[in-house]
């Protein structure tokens, strides 16, 4: 095929245009995301793992890429889709072309497609799943391909992400937890359900020495560390195809303030006694207004999750404090007694917005000591 690439949605849709990326195939859920800037940070997002990420801003890969911005150690998403590529990046932060870093990775990538009337079929018709190649131009043969991929309900996709073993995180970048500094004013465990880097750099802005560890560590290891707040990250997919991380974060309820953000938000809720639920087509980008219940005031938040969680049944324990203006979906919660709380948006908002930033300073306050 060349530089061609094909697109077919699972209702049939074909759409032609040019690779950019690596060569291959690959399929998965289609997600649009509304952020203008910040590709960089949302292809190494490990949130977008198992889906074709495509964004809804036309012009994409001007500024290029660098080191310094990424969110996580690779990319983790099956697929990338804009309307146009420009391959010649004019920044002066920009250290190689986007697609050179596609193409590294093994991403496979198209461009010269019509990203306005996919976001408008997966609005209307809700989410769908696609394939993306630049093997074969056969329809028939990617849809039935594409039948035998696996969907994100019910599917683990944290194992894939999370880290092989715990390890502390100083200076912006890993090191062996027994190397971390020990004059940090407070020690926060992260459970690593896909955690973005920006998390953890905030965490560290606030004196707290931060250990990361994998998403299946048991309760009793973690209160081992003795830690003064435990933070549930942010991941990829369904929180009800994670049974063992419910358990573990249900074991931790009223032993240390926890605050979940995210796909830690959900797990979090599920561990309380809430229901969860698919979305249409979810919320992706940077943009989305979400209001504080209590203070009247509304954030614009970057979110990036396909999952809803619904408080029916638990209020007298749960309270809701956020609400999407868009869709009035559930955005944050607290616990009413236990020093429990979570966002479904994402607070450390790389590369933005920032309204919410404020989230880490309060749950760093409720244990400092």
């Amino acid at each position: 095929m060349g530089n061609q690439g094909i697109l077919v949605l699972e209702d049939g849709t074909v759409f032609k245009g040019r690779s950019f990326g690596a060569e291959g195939e690959s399929a998965g859920e289609i997600v649009f995301n509304t952020s203008m800037t910040g590709y960089q940070e949302v292809l190494y997002d490990p949130s977008y793992c198992g889906q074709l990420v495509m964004m809804t801003y036309p012009l994409i890969g001007n500024y290029g890429v660098n080191s310094e911005d990424n969110e996580s150690e690779k990319l983790w998403l099956q697929g990338f889709i804009v309307k146009e590529y420009t391959a010649t990046p004019s920044n002066w932060r920009a250290r190689e072309p986007l697609d050179q870093l596609l193409k590294r990775q093994g991403i496979v990538a198209i461009d010269q497609v019509d990203t306005r009337l996919i976001t408008k079929k997966i609005r209307e018709q809700g989410a769908m799943q696609g394939i993306l190649s630049t093997r074969t131009e056969d329809v028939n043969v990617l849809l039935e391909r594409l039948k035998s991929s696996p969907a994100l309900v019910g599917r683990d996709l944290v194992s894939q992400v999370t880290t092989s073993n715990p390890y502390a995180w100083e200076n912006g970048k890993k090191c062996d937890p027994g190397d971390a500094s020990s004059d940090a004013k407070s020690h926060v465990v992260v459970y690593d359900f896909g955690v973005k880097y920006n998390i953890l750099n905030m965490l560290t802005a606030l004196n707290c020495r931060v250990t990361v560890v994998p998403a299946n560590t048991r309760a009793d290891a973690v209160l081992a560390m003795n830690p003064d707040g435990i933070l549930l990250s942010n991941g990829p997919g369904d929180p009800e195809g994670l049974p063992y991380a419910i358990q573990h974060v249900k074991a931790l309820l009223g032993q240390k303030p926890i605050f979940g953000i995210c796909l830690g938000h959900q797990i979090l809720a599920l561990a309380l006694g809430a229901k969860c639920s698919k979305m249409k087509f979810g919320h992706h980008g940077g943009n989305q207004p979400v209001m504080d219940l209590a203070e009247k005031r509304v954030q614009i938040t970057a979110q990036n999750h396909g999952f809803a969680i619904d408080l029916s049944g638990i209020e007298n324990e749960v309270e809701v404090t956020h609400i999407n203006l868009n869709d009035r979906t559930l955005e944050g919660l607290r616990h009413r007694t236990l020093p429990v709380s979570s966002v479904q948006y994402h607070p450390e908002g790389a590369p933005g917005p920032h309204d919410a930033a404020f989230f880490f300073q309060a749950f760093v306050d409720s244990f400092s000591k």
